[in-house]
């Protein structure tokens, strides 16, 4: 397409009726052979020619880039046909970096670049050529643009996009396993030769890794490479431009390669054989010892599971696995003893927990090693032939009974001696006691099963020898019950008769209860007493079901004549020994209605009248106390929130300022404050403290400032106000108080006779005769002497 746009530039050229122009050829400075490159503008047409051996056109220049010179780099030539060699055209040159870094001879048209040229910041610069007519500034040919493109050299080396790369594989991995793609670019121009072919090779890191050289993929090159062996290697990569080939630019990198664990290594104990030593007292799930197998691994791969696969103490013993230290951390199971045995065999196996599959070929992945442990013998406290007694004992035996006995022994081979007592904190009140020499338990005080059914203490058996080595049991003491107390009502018996009650009529049904514990069930017999039986006027029926029914035997019953009966029954049990009781019915007669209802039980219940009951009056007492108390209480709290006022003598008169918003009443109200004060309502303070009452906070007095003796009497006064309302130690009441001080320019103006001399020749009075009857006699003496002083 290029050679097509050239093609048909040289032959629009060639057709057109044109001037052929040779310009001498200036001193070149580039390396390229030297051709004279014109830029020839026309009015009908735009075109590059190129006089070289072969006339080529093109609208672009070419330009190497880094020029290093002294001069200035030479680029081209633009000529008009319209110029015909007399100065009177002008050649403009316009676009990137014109008149900066492109300059233009605008008589000649030559194009020089002043500066040095990077095609990697700006490959290609656009330009506007224009020939003017030196003296009327017109242009005398269109506007013409072109190209300038620089060409590429070598100088800039391949850089890698990380300075440092990292990477990791996974050990014992196979020959050509990727690990990594590092990766150069080249800033010069890849379309132009071979500036930017960029070849990748290995330095440093053989012969355990290589390079693949155009895509820059690293692979491992070496079989079977061990962590544990070697876990870091650090490889060089080269990266060189122009192919590779002399005289190329280089970069290098560096990659940091780790191998990852595998699964590669087994556990291995350190010995075969491991030995510890337990004391028979080691109580169960306590530690007996640590062992540790070794696994060249890490993490997850170094896990290893404990256990115990055969011995003599299978049963007795446990392994666990310490899961921060992978230790096996062997415990007791059941309780030791020396007597019984003192020597335990154990194998114990160690296993990975992750086994890689890849690797079975290595061999089993797991060890083990055989455990002994030698119990010690211990000092043992005396052992109780049970964990616990119980014993039974009835509630009526004699005093020092005995009621079992406990036994205990020295587990030690030396059969040491035991003495036997009872932990008084679980016997506080001394009901039991025992034999110290053969732990017979006895009574010391009478019991009762009706108190306490169960006594629980605890037996101490210690060694004669060494006291320390003691131990406990408990002792359970149930107490059997024997027939000791009599049957008695279950509840306290007090019913009525009806005076129109009829002869065999049900009046009560009475029931028993019996401390004592039957084991074939109480069984009660009821019957009235032997004095009772024949001369009582109610009759006693036992129903067989442990209870009995109270019946009348006559018909009516005088109230006034007995009010109250008193009926004795006996109650009897049918357990060893028989115990019997004898209970008290009371019954009362009370006037009835015709259905039976009671009304009245009291003979004197006719004659008084109902009142009221104690309790009744003492909580009406009660409540009259409460109301006065709190009557007193607020009465006083009135009293403590009022305050005294000050002014309680009437011959103390103060004069106090009060402020209305209607006319006074006139200059007979002001003789004790300024007049204009009370012409002006508004001018006076609202914001004043109470007077009638003493303050409630005290303060220090506040002296005031003296006035100044210019200080007119209104501000004179309403400054003292002001100090005074504002003051909290001030008195708490307006005082009248006298000022040897008359100010001038009062409102009102000055009433005094001292200055009536000088003053009156400049006063008028005829206003005294507008007020009234009684300033006539005023009006008259001051009009005259105005008319006086006229004449």
């Amino acid at each position: 397409m290029m050679r097509t746009y050239h093609c048909f530039w040289l032959l629009f050229w060639a057709g057109q009726p044109h001037q052929s122009f040779l310009t001498p050829l200036p001193k070149r400075t580039s390396g390229f052979p030297e051709k004279e490159k014109i830029l020839v503008l026309s009015g009908n047409s735009r075109r590059d020619v190129h006089r070289s051996k072969r006339s080529w056109m093109w609208n672009q220049f070419f330009l190497l880039e880094e020029y290093t010179g002294t001069d200035y780099q030479y680029v081209g030539k633009l000529h008009s046909d319209q110029d015909k060699g007399d100065g009177s055209l002008k050649y403009i040159l316009s676009g990137d970096g014109a008149g900066d870094l492109f300059i233009i001879n605008e008589n000649t048209g030559d194009i020089q670049a002043t500066k040095r040229l990077d095609r990697e910041e700006k490959p290609v610069y656009i330009l506007r050529a224009q020939a003017i007519n030196r003296r009327t500034g017109r242009p005398v040919e269109p506007e013409s643009e072109f190209i300038i493109k620089i060409h590429d050299i070598n100088d800039n080396e391949p850089m890698f996009t990380k300075d440092v790369y990292n990477a990791s594989i996974p050990e014992m991995s196979d020959v050509g396993t990727f690990v990594v793609q590092v990766t150069a670019t080249d800033a010069d121009d890849p379309t132009y030769g071979n500036s930017a072919k960029v070849v990748y090779s290995i330095l440093q890191g053989q012969p355990y890794f290589s390079v693949e050289s155009e895509t820059g993929i690293i692979k491992t090159a070496l079989l079977n490479m061990d962590r544990e062996n070697r876990e870091q290697y650090q490889v060089v990569i080269q990266a060189k431009d122009m192919g590779g080939q002399m005289g190329g630019l280089s970069g290098t990198t560096t990659v940091n390669i780790t191998l990852t664990d595998v699964n590669d290594n087994p556990p291995r104990f350190p010995q075969s054989t491991y030995q510890f030593r337990a004391p028979e007292s080691t109580p169960p799930e306590s530690p007996v010892g640590r062992i540790k197998a070794n696994d060249a691994d890490v993490d997850e791969n170094a896990e290893i599971e404990y256990s115990i696969t055969e011995g003599d103490g299978y049963d007795m013993f446990g392994i666990t696995t310490d899961k921060d230290t992978q230790e096996g951390i062997i415990t007791v199971k059941k309780a030791l003893d020396f007597e019984n045995k003192n020597l335990y065999i154990l194998k114990v196996e160690a296993t990975n927990t992750h086994v890689d599959p890849r690797f079975l070929y290595l061999g089993p992945f797991k060890d083990s090693a055989t455990v002994r442990i030698q119990v010690e013998d211990v000092d043992e406290p005396p052992v109780f032939s049970r964990p616990a007694y119980i014993m039974e004992v009835k509630e009526d035996v004699p005093i020092n009974s005995v009621i079992g006995t406990v036994t205990a022994q020295d587990p030690d081979a030396a059969k040491n001696p035991v003495k036997y007592s009872v932990d008084r904190h679980t016997d506080m009140d001394r009901v039991f006691n025992i034999n110290s020499g053969n732990g017979s338990i006895f009574t010391s005080k009478p019991l009762d099963r009706e108190t306490l059914l169960w006594h629980n203490i605890t037996v101490i058996a210690a060694e004669i020898n060494n006291p320390k080595q003691s131990s406990r049991v408990p002792v359970f003491i149930k107490v059997l019950d024997v027939n000791d107390n009599a049957p008695e009502f279950a509840m306290f018996y007090e019913t009525f008769v009806c005076e129109n009650a009829k002869a065999e009529q049900l009046i009560q049904t009475l029931s028993a209860v019996d401390k004592d514990d039957s084991y074939s069930g109480h069984q009660f017999s009821f019957s009235l007493a032997p004095e009772a039986a024949s001369s009582s006027n109610f009759t006693l029926q036992d129903n067989r079901d442990n209870t009995a029914g109270i019946f009348t035997r006559k018909t009516r019953y005088n109230r006034h004549e007995m009010s109250t009966y008193f009926l004795p029954v006996v109650i009897s049990d049918n357990d060893y020994p028989i115990q019997s009781s004898t209970e008290t019915v009371t019954i009362r007669v009370c006037a009835c209605d015709h259905r039976g209802k009671m009304l009245s039980c009291n003979a004197e219940a006719l004659i008084h009248p109902t009142g009221l009951s104690t309790g009744a009056l003492i909580a009406i007492l009660l409540c009259i106390i409460i109301l006065l108390v709190t009557v007193v209480l607020f009465a006083a709290l009135r009293r403590q929130r009022k305050k005294e006022p000050l002014i309680i003598s009437k011959e103390d008169i103060r004069d106090n300022i009060v402020s209305y918003n209607d006319e006074g009443g006139g200059e007979e109200d002001t003789q004790a404050f300024d007049i204009g004060t009370l012409r002006n309502p508004e001018a006076i303070d609202d914001n004043k403290l109470r007077r009638d009452i003493v303050p409630e906070t005290l303060f220090m007095p506040r002296r005031t400032a003296t006035a100044r003796d210019n200080t007119d009497v209104r501000d004179f006064i309403n400054q003292r106000l002001k100090e005074n309302d504002t003051d909290p130690t001030a008195p708490p009441y307006d005082s009248l108080a006298t000022y040897a001080y008359e100010g001038n320019g009062s409102v009102a103006e000055s009433l005094s006779s001292l200055e009536s001399v000088t003053t009156d020749g400049d006063q008028d009075y005829d206003y005294l005769s507008d007020w009234g009857p009684r300033f006539k006699k005023l009006a008259d003496m001051y009009g005259t002497m105005d008319s006086d002083k006229d004449s």
